[in-house]
C-alpha cells in the first residue's frame, strides 16, 4: 500500500533514492502521441509512426514505470501539461561497462545475462522468451545486426504464426510489435527485441523471439555487433 510512510521512505535520503522530482517539460510533450494504438496490424501499417498513445505512457517508460504506478504516485497530475512536477523512479541512464561477446538466454527462468569476453556479467534482463506454440530456439545463434527504430514485417509464407494472410510491413515507434530496436539472429526470423508492453515482460509469451523492454533492449543494442554468441538454453 502506497501509504505517506512508504512514500517518506521511497523519498528520503540523498544517496540511494528510489524515487525524485521531474519537471515535464515542452519536448516531452511534443509527440507524435497517436492515442488508441491499433490492435490490427492492418490498421497500424496505416500510421507514420506507431508513437506512443499519450504522454502518461511515454513518461511511464522514460522512467521504467507501469502507467498505473506513476498514476498513484501522482494523483489528480495532468500529464499532459508542461511545467508540472512529477514524482517519478529515479532511474539511472547507464551503459553497459564493457563490450558484449556472450549472450545467453535461459528459457526456464525468462531472463537474459549478457557476459563481456572475460566472462564478466554485464547485465541480467528479465525476458520473455517463445510459447509452446513457437517456441525459442535451443543451441547457439550469433548477432548478425542491430536495426534501431525498425518497422515490423508480418507475412505469413515465413512464420509459422497466425495474424492475418496477407504481408504487413508497420512503421517504427515505441508500439510497434518489436519496439524501438530490433537485433537480428542468425536463424530467420528470429531476434532479440523490445516491446509495446513492458508490463508483461516476463509474464507472457512471444512468437518464439525474445523480448525486453525497450530500455533494456536499446542497452544491450548499444553494445552488441555483429558475431557475438547467443547461447539458447
Amino acid at each position: 500500500m502506497l501509504d505517506a510512510e512508504v512514500f517518506r521512505r521511497l523519498t528520503s535520503g540523498d544517496d540511494g533514492r528510489v524515487l525524485t522530482d521531474y519537471t515535464i517539460t515542452a519536448a516531452d510533450l511534443a509527440g507524435p502521441f497517436i492515442g488508441q494504438v491499433p490492435a490490427d496490424l492492418t490498421d497500424m501499417a496505416k500510421l507514420q509512426t506507431v508513437g506512443y498513445a499519450t504522454p502518461l505512457e511515454m513518461l511511464a517508460e522514460k522512467f521504467h514505470m507501469t502507467e498505473g504506478l506513476l498514476q498513484a504516485l501522482n494523483p489528480g497530475v495532468d500529464f499532459g501539461k508542461a511545467g508540472q512536477t512529477i514524482v517519478v523512479a529515479a532511474v539511472a541512464q547507464t551503459e553497459l561497462t564493457g563490450d558484449v561477446a556472450h549472450i545467453v538466454v535461459d528459457k526456464a527462468e525468462r531472463s537474459v545475462r549478457v557476459y563481456d569476453a572475460a566472462d564478466k556479467l554485464l547485465a541480467f534482463y528479465p525476458a520473455t522468451i517463445g510459447s509452446s506454440a513457437r517456441p525459442a530456439p535451443s543451441g547457439e545463434l550469433t548477432v548478425v545486426g542491430v536495426a534501431p527504430e525498425p518497422n515490423y514485417t508480418y507475412d505469413p509464407d515465413r512464420v509459422s504464426y497466425d495474424r492475418g494472410d496477407r504481408k504487413v510491413i508497420v512503421p517504427p515507434g515505441p508500439n510497434n510489435p518489436v519496439g524501438s530496436v530490433w537485433i537480428d539472429l542468425s536463424r530467420d526470423t528470429y531476434g532479440i527485441h523490445g516491446t509495446p508492453d513492458p508490463s508483461k515482460v516476463g509474464k507472457t509469451f512471444s512468437s518464439g523471439c525474445v523480448r525486453l523492454t525497450n530500455w533494456d533492449a536499446e542497452q544491450l543494442a548499444s553494445k552488441v555487433k555483429p558475431g557475438v554468441r547467443v547461447t539458447f538454453r
